[in-house]
């Protein structure tokens, strides 16, 4: 067999840059269906959620405040690369979530469907992002580190620390939605622990 036919091609920037932007898209299709159910998400913005209720901070100052460490982190160990990507992947998913409701009519959802086909479309969008040398920031980042580094489970990291942010927010959101948030939170990383392995995937991730 050739040498040449084990190695991992890179994907090229054309492939980047439409994986990063039909994932974003699948991902803010996802959090309406959340916004609409009136859900929480975990990762930085569930943090800076929980920190608009509980601070002064509007959540623009929080989650920036919030992802400043884990930029650092991005920058230090993964390149300027990724964190490029990483802010552009933040930016369109920022702004495909405001425009998508220009384009489609959600006026009812029931919120475990949206907990399940939110957290499995915003699972799926992750997954082209990491494929693709981007994230979305935040715990992704951390999620990413601890994975290549120390060979934890970037899907049963990221569930822990999702479902954890999601309880702390029975102070200020009824419980019923908290129980269906963390039914979201699981849907989502389920999508990543069983598709984003070391190895499986033969693309430059």
């Amino acid at each position: 067999m050739s040498t040449s036919a084990t190695i991992p091609k890179r994907h090229t920037r054309i492939e980047d840059i439409q994986a990063l932007v039909i994932g974003t898209l699948i991902i803010a299709l996802g959090v309406n269906f959340f916004t609409q159910a009136g859900l929480l998400t975990g990762g930085t913005a569930g943090m800076a959620f929980l920190l608009q209720y509980t601070t002064s901070l509007t959540f623009g100052e929080a989650f920036f405040l919030v992802n400043i460490p884990f930029y650092l982190l991005a920058m230090k160990y993964m390149g300027w690369e990724f964190t490029l990507k990483t802010f552009s992947a933040v930016f369109c998913v920022s702004l495909f979530s405001d425009l998508t409701p220009r384009f489609i009519s959600l006026n009812s959802i029931e919120p475990i469907y949206a907990a399940l086909a939110g957290g499995f479309l915003m699972g799926v969008g992750f997954l082209m992002l990491f494929r693709h040398n981007a994230s979305l920031g935040g715990i992704n980042i951390l999620a990413r580190y601890i994975a290549e580094k120390y060979g934890i489970s970037f899907g049963k990291f990221q569930m822990a620390v999702d479902c954890t942010i999601v309880t702390l927010s029975i102070f200020v959101v009824d419980i019923y939605l908290i129980v269906i948030s963390i039914i979201g939170a699981i849907a989502l990383n389920i999508i990543l622990a069983v598709n984003h392995k070391p190895g499986r995937y033969m693309g430059n991730i």
